[in-house]
């Protein structure tokens, strides 16, 4: 999914060809999974004739200051995308609309023509993104919930040392978790902890000083760096662990090291284990599933949702396709199925890029104990079985 620099491409593009323009001209999708909370029409109303007075982000989300209230707001889910007619914005490569399809595409959820005839879409083709009209996007969910800026705000060595060794949990999955810091998605967090030479699945509070040091210096040169060069990744260096998370097991190497892949925050995570060493008594065979055995729970991909009709609520139609018929005769009911990870963000990336965008939440559960599940099913069959044995001694009677 796109992650802070790919979004941060699309706001710095924002800035530097709409901001001092009006809204001559708005066009919302109907769309009522990706539009949230608001009619199109009155979303419409609200923004024609403003003036665009800044561009936003904090961690994967977006929004645009107008000149007076409420503002768009874009949380861009597992393939929101920016495109500017005329202007290269670099996209996340599964978000990608191919520059012959027609404009605006398709796909376009929001889209607005400013005064001097410049055009703006935000286009999602899998329908996980949200696009929002909010009086003040810093002071609601999902950015009121968010940690720093991995970016813009980023903590103190010390504090974040501090943090880390407050924290049991994998670094993998810290690092994913919105609420502590935000913009970090599956790739940034591989990289970085490749660069760092972390294993993923380490516990952060187990982590020495040194490397929260270099953990520290890895998150702020990999950011830093992807920014710089637009988050165009055929300019990432070549001893980086992205070219190569991808492909497959057999064939994935970094600077002739072979990378695997387990599953660690709930992502699929590629790690180089002659670099990154987990070290304690956890046993990573037993913790970690290969890609090849994780594969039927967890794509191999980023953007793991199934993808829903993305011909609904587009621009260009608002009928949907019919779904399967349910219920049809002779089929057993499905197996439910464990939870997996979700857009909803949390990149949500939950990690949260379950990167997804949203923040961790913990939901207590209930905890059964076997032992007394057992005991109480023993005793049902003991009573049970007295009363068959009393009403047969009755009818004996």
């Amino acid at each position: 999914m796109p992650e802070l620099p790919e979004v941060e491409a699309a706001r710095r593009a924002v800035e530097e060809n709409c901001v001092g323009k009006k809204i001559k001209k708005c066009i919302v999708a109907d769309d009522s999974k990706v539009i949230d909370a608001v009619s199109r029409s009155d979303f419409e109303a609200s923004v024609l004739g403003k003036l665009i007075v800044a561009a936003h982000r904090k961690g994967k989300n977006m929004w645009l200051q107008l000149d007076s209230p409420p503002f768009p707001s874009f949380q861009f889910g597992m393939a929101g995308a920016v495109y500017i007619k005329g202007v290269a914005v670099t996209k996340y490569k599964r978000s990608a609309v191919k520059d012959e399809d027609e404009w605006p595409s398709k796909y376009s959820k929001f889209f607005i023509e400013l005064d001097d005839g410049l055009e703006l879409s935000f286009t999602d083709k899998r329908r996980f993104a949200k696009v929002r009209l909010l009086e003040d996007p810093t002071s609601v969910p999902p950015v009121s919930e968010l940690g720093p800026d991995a970016l813009f705000e980023q903590m103190t060595l010390e504090k974040f040392t501090e943090s880390l060794h407050k924290r049991k949990t994998e670094i993998k999955a810290l690092l994913l978790d919105q609420s502590y810091i935000s913009g970090i998605g599956n790739w940034v967090a591989d990289e970085v902890l490749y660069q760092a030479r972390i294993h993923p699945r380490q516990a952060a509070s187990s982590l020495s000083d040194a490397s929260c040091s270099t953990l520290y210096k890895c998150i702020k040169e990999v950011i830093e760096k992807a920014v710089e060069v637009g988050a165009d990744s055929s300019q990432y260096p070549n001893s980086w662990i992205f070219h190569s998370r991808e492909k497959k097991p057999d064939k994935a190497f970094v600077d002739g090291k072979k990378i695997d892949f387990i599953t660690a925050g709930g992502r699929t995570t590629a790690y180089v284990p002659e670099l990154q060493k987990l070290s304690g008594s956890v046993d990573i065979k037993e913790t970690g599933k290969t890609k090849t055995q994780a594969s039927k729970k967890v794509s191999t991909a980023d953007d793991t949702e199934t993808p829903t009709d993305s011909k609904e609520g587009d621009l260009g139609s608002v009928k949907s396709k019919k779904g399967a018929k349910a219920g049809a005769k002779g089929r057993k009911p499905a197996k439910k199925k464990k939870p997996e990870e979700s857009d909803e963000d949390n990149d949500s990336d939950s990690g949260t890029d379950c990167d997804t965008d949203q923040v961790v939440k913990k939901n207590p559960g209930i905890v059964t104990n076997r032992k007394q599940v057992g005991e109480e099913k023993l005793s049902k069959k003991r009573v049970q079985s007295n009363q068959t044995g009393r009403s047969s001694k009755r009818k004996a009677k």
